[in-house]
Formats: C-alpha cells, sequence, structure tokens
C-alpha cells in the first residue's frame, strides 16, 4: 500500500512474462509452502529462486507470510490465525499428535537413524508430555501417517526399507535418514512485524488497517467458505467494503475467482489446482451427500445469526434410505450393505468438504453456500432413449442446471 493506504500492485513492474511466472510462483507455493529438490514442484525451484524477491514482497505484502528462498528448497511459513482449512488429507487429530511427538523426537537425531530407535524415542516423547501411547492398530497407523507425511516433505528419506512398516506393529526394521535443514523449516517464531513487513510509512491507523485486511486475506487464501458470521466484526466490515478490490487482486495474485454473498464470500480455482478437496465427486458416498443436500436443507429454518441450517445427525439416515428407494439402481451395492455406515461418512463428507459444521455430537449445521450446489433433477424421456425395465420412470441424478446457493 501507499501512504495513502491504496493498495499497488505487487506486480506491477514486472513485464507481462515475468508477472505470470511470479503468478504461477505464488500458486504454487501457496499449495505446497514446502518445496524441495526432490519433492512434488520441484521443477520450480529455480524459478522460485529466480524471483524470490517479488515473491517475498508478494507474501509479505499480501498475506503476511515470510518466505525463505535457498537453491535446494523454498519455505513459506503460513500463519493460520485460526483461520479455516482441512489440514493434512486424511490426518486424524491422533496423526497430529504423533507428528508434534515425532518433530520433538528429531530433534537431536543425527543425519541417520533406525525406525525402531525412532519409535521409541517417540514413545519417550510422549511419556515426557504425560501423553498415553499404544500399540493398538488405530494408534499405530497414527504414527504411519505422521512418519510418511514427514517422507513427504523430505524431511525423512527411507534409505532402506519404508516407514509404513510401523502401522503393521511386526518387527520390520527401515533406514531412515534426516534432512536436518528441512526439519529446521518446520517451524519458525513469528514477529508481529511479520504480519505487514512493508509497512515504513509510520502510521498506526494505516497500520493497524492494513493489519485487518492481511488477516481477512487469509482467510479467503486458505479457506474456499469464508461467512462474515465467523469473522471478527473489523475483518467482516472490510471485506464487505473491499469485495471488488479483494476479488481483483486475489484474481491477480493467485486466480483465485471470488464470489460474495449476503453470508460471506466463497474463493475458488477454475484451474482446480489449488483445490485440495473436490465436492461433488463420482462415487455413490459423494453422489448421495450432494442428492441429500436439498431434503437437509429443508428441514430446518435458517438461524438468524448465521444463516446456517441445524440438521440432527440422525436425520441423514433416513434421507440416504429416500435416496436408495428413489433411485435403486444408482448406487453402489457394496455402500448400501449398510445404510447407518453410509449415513456416517455422507455426514463425514459433507463436513470435510466444509459445507457442513459440527456443532456437537449430534448436531451439524449446513452453512448457506450449501445452496451452491442443489442439484436439478430432471425426468428421462423414454420415448426418446430406451432403457432397461429396471429403470423405468426412475428420476435421473443429475440435471445440466446451474449450481445455485
Amino acid at each position: 500500500m501507499d501512504e495513502r493506504g491504496r493498495q499497488v500492485d505487487l506486480l506491477g513492474d514486472l513485464p507481462h512474462i515475468e508477472a505470470a511466472q511470479v503468478r504461477r510462483c505464488a500458486r504454487a507455493l501457496l499449495r505446497q509452502p514446502l518445496l524441495h529438490a526432490d519433492g512434488p514442484e520441484a521443477d520450480l525451484l529455480p524459478l522460485v529462486y529466480r524471483h524470490r524477491a517479488a515473491l517475498r514482497r508478494l507474501f509479505a505484502a499480501y498475506l503476511g507470510y515470510p518466505l525463505r528462498v535457498e537453491r535446494r528448497f523454498a519455505r513459506l511459513f503460513k500463519q493460520r490465525d485460526d483461520c479455516g482449512g482441512r489440514g493434512v488429507s486424511g490426518f486424524t487429530p491422533r496423526s497430529y499428535v504423533y507428528l508434534a511427538l515425532t518433530l520433538a523426537a528429531l530433534v537431536e537425531v543425527g543425519r541417520q537413524i533406525l525406525l525402531s530407535q525412532l519409535v521409541a524415542n517417540v514413545r519417550g516423547s510422549a511419556a515426557e508430555a504425560n501423553i498415553t501411547v499404544s500399540d493398538d492398530p488405530i494408534e499405530l497407523r497414527a504414527l504411519a501417517a505422521a512418519l510418511r507425511h514427514l517422507v513427504t516433505l523430505g524431511v525423512l528419506e527411507e534409505t532402506e526399507g519404508t516407514v509404513t512398516a510401523v502401522a503393521s506393529g511386526g518387527p520390520a526394521e527401515a533406514l531412515i535418514t534426516v534432512d536436518t535443514e528441512l526439519l529446521g523449516l518446520l517451524r519458525r517464531p513469528v514477529r508481529a512485524s511479520d504480519v505487514d513487513s512493508t509497512d515504513r510509512a509510520g502510521h498506526r491507523p494505516a497500520a493497524v488497517d492494513r493489519a485487518i485486511g492481511v488477516l481477512a486475506r487469509r482467510r479467503l487464501a486458505e479457506d474456499p467458505v469464508v461467512l462474515y458470521a465467523d469473522l471478527p466484526i473489523e475483518e467482516a466490515d472490510y471485506l464487505r467494503t473491499h469485495q471488488r478490490q479483494e476479488s481483483y487482486w486475489l484474481d491477480r495474485y493467485f486466480g483465485l475467482q471470488l464470489e460474495a454473498r449476503a453470508e460471506g464470500m466463497v474463493a475458488t480455482d477454475p484451474d482446480e489446482y489449488l483445490t485440495d478437496f473436490s465436492f461433488p465427486g463420482g462415487s455413490t458416498v459423494a453422489r448421495m451427500a450432494l442428492l441429500a443436500l436439498e431434503p437437509l436443507l429443508a428441514m430446518s429454518k435458517p438461524r438468524e445469526v448465521d444463516r446456517c441450517h441445524a440438521v440432527s445427525v440422525s436425520q441423514v439416515r433416513p434421507v440416504c434410505a429416500e435416496l436408495v428407494k428413489r433411485h435403486p439402481s444408482g448406487w453402489a451395492k457394496s455402500e448400501l450393505a449398510n445404510l447407518d455406515a453410509l449415513a456416517s461418512k455422507v455426514t463425514s463428507l459433507l463436513l470435510q468438504a466444509g459445507i457442513a459444521r459440527r456443532v456437537s455430537e449430534d448436531v451439524v449445521v449446513l452453512v448457506p453456500a450449501a445452496h451452491r450446489w442443489l442439484p436439478q433433477v430432471e425426468e428421462r424421456n423414454n420415448a426418446a432413449e430406451p432403457v432397461s425395465s429396471d429403470n423405468v420412470d426412475e428420476l435421473t441424478l443429475f440435471g445440466e442446471g446451474e449450481a445455485r446457493w
């Protein structure tokens, strides 16, 4: 921003081709905050290194994220600020516990260690933190997931054997090599000045406004659905006031399309490169979750405070049963064997996609953006297209109408 508080184009001094390259690198770092020579997007590291000054300026000024770039790695230090986001795919709360314990156990480890010794060190860290661990299969799978994630990040290298041997609970051994440099990059203390490192004007009100804008933008960049009711009043007011401006800059810097509604905003990537979770999908659970939205939304009126619809978890099963009855040939038979399990999977999918949020063990709420995915169900034209006798007069699962919300 300039001295008058106006946002300037952080890519404006670059030629068109170089600006496009910086944008591509910024998208890669937003998706993969730790890039290294042996990991995903490694081919972009030379380009990231070349444009490191512009990338540091972009992330510091627009999102308040510090960026460290070396020739063999690039590390974007995201700050959560209680933002949304789904975290590591497939991780359970226990997996995060084991990830923290493993990082603690690796602090005093040398360049190489046997898998059995690493597991023993993790259990030692757990004992020091008064955390109970066991050899239960669920526990072992959570530990294996944490170790596998560190392998993906490049912190651990499977020199001989594999870390997934932990999940079996057997005597399998492996030799693990530790990249101590990448290990040290997984955590960095953040100073208050990191929120807006470009502010040198010394104008306190402008600095406060800029900090609020940075926090609000982080929400949009990290969580596809942002409800005003979930934000502090200052951040919600900022987004309402700067809708068009932020829509332009999100597209300019990261290729995200911003859609504003009365209840909040949705940021989507048309190329789906930054999409960490796709909804809907082609599986039985995904299609049933999509079709279940309309009857579930109709079960309650939107709450005044946030326009969310409260739904009892027990109401999901009869909705699924009705969908099975209406579309008997539209589902995988293996999923229909246990309707209780199917309803639980549907609920979990809606929660994972951010369409539903859990209020208690028995109650979830559907966010206003759930209306985006309401399908249009059309009658089949049996005269124009012959169908088997099992599907006569059956409603098609999906029409060609646009999603609404």
